[in-house]
């Protein structure tokens, strides 16, 4: 399902060349600044040094003169704008050091920036594909697991959904044309599962289900 894979690919993204008859459909990767915002929650933290500028700019500025606020709002925002820049370069790592691809076969995610790692979902795995859509047209596209299959959320992390520890839900994040994605993913699982099984066998949750957006 997955392993460590420090060798070289003999095509981005893959640790080694398709069997015979697997096509490659698609790839991609996550846009950076998105990733830094819903897997970073860098919009939070630069939030939350901004209003402990206000309060200390506030606060000592009532007691000390407009000087000595603005030089301690200040020391605040420098904080924060190093803090915002570091999850920012992290979430460019990130993006860079990831390939997803959709195959004939099966969803492969090649992943972490330090220790890299690929994990390959064969359709017959997925039971569910939910798109989830952001308001700048990015989005991120959830594979819930049949049965016992089961994915550490850590070794995941940001490539899941969010806070599903209990049962991981793999996920391409950050996607900059999601909608498409989707498209050629519910086509191939579609494609795919019914080359495994009889349709009259199989029961509704083999299906490709629609991609259900938020």
């Amino acid at each position: 399902m997955s392993h460590r894979d420090d060798g070289p690919e003999p095509i981005p993204g893959l640790p080694e060349t398709p069997p015979a008859g697997e096509r490659i459909l698609w790839q991609g990767a996550p846009a950076a600044w998105p990733l830094a915002r819903d897997a970073l929650a860098v919009s939070w933290v630069g939030a939350y040094f901004a209003a402990l500028a206000l309060w200390r700019g506030v606060a000592i500025g009532t007691t000390d003169g407009l000087a000595a606020g603005l030089g301690a709002a200040t020391w605040y925002v420098a904080l924060g704008a190093l803090a915002v820049g570091v999850l920012a370069l992290m979430a460019l790592a990130m993006a860079r050091a990831t390939v997803y691809t959709l195959t004939t076969e099966r969803v492969v995610l090649r992943i972490g920036a330090a220790l890299r790692l690929t994990v390959n979902l064969p359709y017959r795995w997925i039971e569910r594909a939910d798109l989830r859509l952001r308001r700048d047209g990015t989005g991120s596209i959830e594979l819930a697991l049949k049965g016992e299959t089961r994915l550490s959320y850590l070794v995941l992390w940001p490539h899941v959904r969010p806070w599903s520890l209990g049962r991981p839900r793999p996920a391409l994040r950050c996607l900059k044309d999601p909608r498409a994605v989707a498209a050629i993913l519910g086509a191939a699982a579609a494609a795919r599962v019914s080359e495994i099984a009889p349709a009259a066998d199989l029961a509704p949750a083999d299906l490709a289900q629609p991609l259900a957006a938020e």
